[in-house]
C-alpha cells in the first residue's frame, strides 16, 4: 500500500510539474492509472484532495487556477518549486541542527527531518553533520497537547477552527470559534492567539485548557491577521509579568511554587501559611484563582474583590 500511494504520488508531481498549463481534475484522473482504477467520482476526488494535500505538506507549491469558463485547474511551476543553491559553513549547520533536534521529541520530528534531507540534497556538504556539532546541548519543546497539530495545520493553512475551551473560573468548557493566527511557547506552555469570533476581539488561549477535539470550519478570514502577533507578552500581562505595583497574599506553606518564584518578599506566618508580596499586574486575579485554598489575598482590596467574584462564579457553575 505504501509503494502505490507512493507511486501516486510520484506521478501526480511529476505530471502538475510537467505541465505549460492548468490541468483539471478530469485530466488528471486520465493520466494517471491509480485514479483510474477509483470506483467512483467521490472516491477519486478524495483521493486526489489527500494526494494533493500530501505533495503540498512535502513542499511543493502547487497552484491552483480558474480558467474563463471556470473550471479549476492544477499545476507545479518549475520555478516556484526549484531551490536556489545552497551554501552553508559549519556553524549555520549547527544552528540548522540544533534546530531540528528542538522538534525531535514533538510532532514536527518527521518535519524537521525532512527538512535537513532536503538541504542534503540540494547541496549541503557530506562532511558537515547538522545534528554532530554541539552535542552537548539538548534543546526541546514539549508538546503534549492534541490540539497542537490541528491548531498548527490550521495557523498554517489559515483555516478557521472550533473547539471547547474551558477558562481558568470556569467550572464547564464553553465553544469558541476562533481564526487561528499563532501558536507560542511560553515557561513550558503552549498558547494561541487568533480573532474570536463570538467576542469580535483577539483572544490568547491556553492549549492545555482546550478540551476535546479542534475542528476546522470552512471559509475563510473574518478579520486581518496582524503582522505582528504578540503572544508571550499578552500571557505576561496576564502573569502579572509587566506590573508596576504590588500586592500581598496568604500562601500556604508548600504550596504554589510559581508564586514563590515571582515573589518579591516572603515571610514565615507560622500554622502553615507564609505572606508574600508579588507583582501585581492585569490577569493577577485569574491566576490567583488556579490556587484555590492556598491562597488568600490580603491586599490591595479590589484584587481580593476580584478573586472572591471569580470564585463565586465557579461555584455558581
Amino acid at each position: 500500500m505504501a509503494i502505490a500511494k507512493a507511486e501516486r504520488l510520484m506521478n501526480l508531481a511529476l505530471c502538475l510539474l510537467g505541465t505549460r498549463r492548468p490541468l483539471s481534475k478530469r485530466e488528471l484522473r486520465e493520466s494517471i492509472e491509480a485514479y483510474l482504477e477509483a470506483g467512483s467520482d467521490d472516491s477519486f476526488n478524495r483521493m486526489f484532495e489527500r494526494d494533493k494535500d500530501d505533495l503540498r505538506e512535502l513542499g511543493l507549491v502547487i497552484e491552483t487556477v480558474e480558467n474563463l469558463d471556470g473550471e479549476v485547474g492544477y499545476l507545479a511551476r518549475r520555478d516556484s518549486n526549484r531551490l536556489p543553491p545552497i551554501t552553508l559553513d559549519a556553524e549555520e549547520a549547527a544552528a540548522l541542527g540544533l534546530a531540528a533536534k528542538v522538534w525531535q521529541q514533538a510532532r514536527l520530528a518527521g518535519a524537521a527531518s525532512g527538512a535537513l534531507q532536503k538541504l542534503r540534497a540540494a547541496g549541503l556538504p557530506e562532511d558537515v553533520d547538522p545534528y554532530g556539532a554541539h552535542s552537548a546541548l539538548e534543546p526541546r519543546i514539549p508538546v503534549h497537547e492534541a490540539a497542537f497539530e490541528p491548531l498548527m495545520l490550521a495557523c498554517r493553512d489559515r483555516r478557521p477552527v472550533l473547539f471547547e475551551y474551558r477558562k481558568a473560573t470556569a467550572a464547564r468548557p464553553e465553544a469558541r470559534h476562533v481564526e487561528p493566527w499563532a501558536l507560542e511557547c511560553w515557561r513550558g506552555h503552549w498558547y494561541l492567539a487568533g480573532y474570536d469570533r463570538d467576542r469580535g476581539a483577539e483572544r490568547v488561549f491556553r492549549l492545555s485548557r482546550i478540551t476535546g477535539r479542534v475542528r476546522s470550519r470552512s471559509g475563510s478570514y473574518t478579520a486581518e491577521v496582524p503582522d505582528v502577533v504578540t503572544v508571550r507578552e499578552t500571557v505576561a500581562s496576564w502573569a502579572g509579568e509587566t506590573a508596576d505595583r504590588s500586592a500581598r497574599i496568604r500562601l500556604r506553606t508548600g504550596a504554589g511554587y510559581p508564586l514563590r518564584a515571582r515573589a518579591t518578599a516572603v515571610r514565615e506566618l507560622g500554622d502553615g501559611w507564609d505572606e508574600l508580596e508579588v507583582p501585581y499586574g492585569h490577569g493577577l486575579d485569574a491566576w490567583l484563582v488556579e490556587f484555590g485554598p492556598d491562597v488568600v489575598v490580603l491586599e490591595p482590596a479590589e484584587l481580593r474583590a476580584d478573586v472572591v467574584d471569580r470564585l463565586r462564579a465557579v461555584a455558581k457553575g
